[in-house]
């Protein structure tokens, strides 16, 4: 029999149990969507921390804290409270470090913000106006606290922009943050924010004010220093300059017992991309065991066929069908079953692509390699999980078929 005899005759007996069919491709359909989306949106996730630090600038540097050991329990980077604002002032001394740049130290805490027409709840911010500086940002109306205001505990914020319109707000108007008001100074120029992030939403307040009013830690405390350097050029001076300032200030002779942590973009980004691979791998891996689940059931379904066509099997082995033949014709089945699923799949995942940034704030990066690698697997799928309905379907007897039909 010719391969397209038999592909023919594959394809007919699919269609005689045309719900059955189609319920055999549900499996693999969704299998290779749910692949194709996890993946989009695993690499979209990467690409927007990716673009998101580098936005930053090269010249970043950011001091956090060491970990707190409370029972033997370690608690965690950034934990404890060893940085304060002494650490501050010694960063911002242009003898001791001199090619140490801007320097804003950070407290951060949630607060549910609330405007005459609306209400948001946002990480809120405490630093200095070097913050605009470290952070690389830009106000798109309005203006940044000054250190005045910081001096002055004054009660003005500065919004981003999906914050603000989510609030419904315009400089000049009152917010209230944990029910204390607050004026609203100015509001950030977006940074196109996207996937799990959003770095538009937020308020940033004057370091002093989130001390006394939102984050607590007492004037003296603060949770990260954010450092830039003169230029991309000083970033290892930088870095070295403020290891041995913070060393020196804790008192501490071996820097491998150095209470804080010093990180630098490109440690950041290295970090943060081997996260977000992860996190893909891991959601591709999830996904993927429905493939695994949509081959089961067309191994099942191929049994039954077997089952019931055992007559078909007899008579066309008695009018001189090979086992190849037969072998052939149920591996076509499965694959034509998988193929169809797996390209279906592929105008879901697509779909479903395009659907999820329209409706969430998730982004869906699609390419041509997940998409190629689901459909190629789930016909490898429907390959091997056909191969023992088709042998078994192969190694009938003619006279045992015909007899038990």
């Amino acid at each position: 029999m010719t391969l397209l005899r038999t592909f023919e005759t594959g394809v007919r007996g699919l269609l005689s149990h045309r719900l059955r069919s189609v319920l055999t491709t549900l499996g693999i359909l969704f299998g290779v969507a749910a692949v194709i989306c996890t993946v989009g949106i695993g690499q979209a996730s990467a690409a927007s921390v990716t673009a998101r630090i580098a936005a930053l600038g090269t010249n970043l540097l950011t001091i956090t804290p060491g970990s707190t050991v409370s029972a033997g329990v370690f608690g965690g980077s950034g934990s404890a409270s060893t940085l304060t604002m002494a650490d501050v002032a010694g960063l911002q001394n242009k003898d001791d470090a001199p090619d140490v740049g801007a320097v804003a130290p950070v407290v951060q805490g949630r607060g549910s913000l609330i405007s005459t027409s609306s209400n948001w709840s946002t990480t809120v911010q405490g630093s200095t106006p070097d913050w605009i500086t470290t952070n690389a940002r830009s106000v798109g109306a309005g203006a940044f606290f000054t250190t005045a205001d910081v001096n002055a505990h004054k009660q003005v914020v500065v919004l981003g922009s999906t914050t603000a319109l989510n609030l419904s707000v315009a400089v000049g108007d009152t917010v209230t943050i944990n029910r204390i008001p607050f004026q609203v100074l100015g509001v950030l120029a977006s940074t196109g924010g996207r996937a799990f992030s959003n770095g538009d939403d937020l308020a940033v307040v004057p370091l002093t004010t989130a001390q006394d009013a939102l984050t607590g830690g007492g004037p003296n405390s603060v949770q990260r220093i954010l450092l830039s350097a003169g230029s991309a050029d000083t970033i290892g001076s930088a870095y070295q300059e403020a290891d041995n300032l913070l060393l020196a200030a804790h008192h501490i002779t071996d820097p491998a017992q150095a209470d804080f942590t010093i990180q630098s973009q490109s440690t950041l980004q290295s970090t943060a991309q081997s996260v977000t691979s992860t996190l893909t791998i891991l959601l591709a891996s999830v996904a993927a065991i429905s493939l695994l689940v949509g081959g089961i059931g067309v191994m099942n379904i191929m049994l039954v066929s077997v089952t019931e066509r055992t007559a078909e099997i007899g008579l066309r082995k008695a009018l001189g069908a090979t086992p190849t033949d037969l072998l052939r014709q149920f591996l076509v089945e499965a694959a034509t079953l998988s193929v169809i699923g797996g390209l279906l799949g592929v105008g879901a995942g697509l779909l479903a692509s395009w659907l999820i940034p329209h409706f969430t704030s998730i982004g869906v990066a699609v390419s041509a390699a997940p998409v190629l690698i689901a459909v190629g697997v789930a016909a490898a799928v429907g390959l091997v999980f056909g191969v023992y309905p088709a042998a078994r379907a192969a190694r009938l007897a003619p006279i045992e078929a015909l007899r038990a039909a």
